[in-house]
C-alpha cells in the first residue's frame, strides 16, 4: 500500500513538474477540432518543412525560422518509428539556434494522420495532420484541444496562393485566425 502511494505520488510530482516546464498553455482557438481530412503516408511526410505560421505557445515564444525534420528512427528504439528535429532562431531569424529532437509514433487506426510525440520523458502529446496537399507541399497540424496549430510548408516562404490558400483552410477548420502568428523567415 505504502509502495503504490509512492508511485503515485511521484507520478504526479513528474506531471507537475513536466506541465511547468511546458508553461501554461494559450487560449483555445478552435472549440471543435474537425478529425483529419486525409490519411498520411509517412515516407511522403518526412523531410523538412518550414512553419508559415502558428498559435504562439510558451515553448515557443519568440521563435523564427522554425523547421521540423521528420526522419525514420531505427527500429530498436523505444517502439518510436520517426524522429522529430524542430529548430529555431530565438528572437529574430538570425537569433541564437535552438534545437529540441523528439520522438513520434502513429496512432493505430488513425490512416498515418494522428501521431503521438515526446520531447521529454514518458509524456507524449497529440500531432494531428488535420488537412495536407495532394503531394505533401503543405500541412495544417493541430490537437484535441484546439490550443495549438501550425501551419506547414516544404518552401521557406510559400507563394502568395498558398498564404491565402492556408488561411481560408485553417478558418474553414475553425481556427480564429486572430491568434495566429505568421512566422519570419
Amino acid at each position: 500500500m505504502m509502495t503504490k502511494k509512492i508511485t503515485l505520488s511521484l507520478t504526479l510530482a513528474v506531471a507537475l513538474a513536466t506541465s511547468a516546464c511546458v508553461g501554461k498553455p494559450g487560449p483555445v482557438g478552435n472549440i471543435a477540432v474537425p478529425q483529419p481530412a486525409k490519411s498520411v503516408e509517412t515516407n511522403k511526410y518526412l523531410g523538412r518543412w518550414y512553419e508559415y505560421g502558428r498559435y504562439e505557445a510558451p515553448f515557443q515564444k519568440g521563435c523564427e525560422a522554425v523547421t521540423a525534420d521528420y526522419s525514420l528512427r531505427d527500429a530498436k528504439s523505444s517502439g518510436a518509428k520517426i524522429k522529430v528535429v524542430n529548430s529555431c532562431r530565438k528572437g529574430s531569424v538570425d537569433g541564437k539556434a535552438d534545437q529540441s529532437t523528439g520522438r513520434a509514433k502513429i496512432v493505430e487506426g488513425s490512416n498515418g494522420a494522428k501521431l503521438k510525440v515526446s520531447f521529454f520523458g514518458p509524456f507524449y502529446g497529440d500531432y494531428w495532420v488535420l488537412d495536407r496537399g495532394e503531394n505533401y507541399e503543405w500541412s495544417i497540424v493541430g490537437e484535441p484541444s484546439g490550443r495549438y496549430l501550425w501551419m506547414l510548408t516544404r518552401d521557406e516562404k510559400p507563394d502568395a496562393e498558398l498564404q491565402v490558400m492556408l488561411k481560408n483552410r485553417v478558418i474553414e477548420l475553425g481556427y480564429d485566425w486572430s491568434l495566429v502568428r505568421i512566422t519570419k523567415h
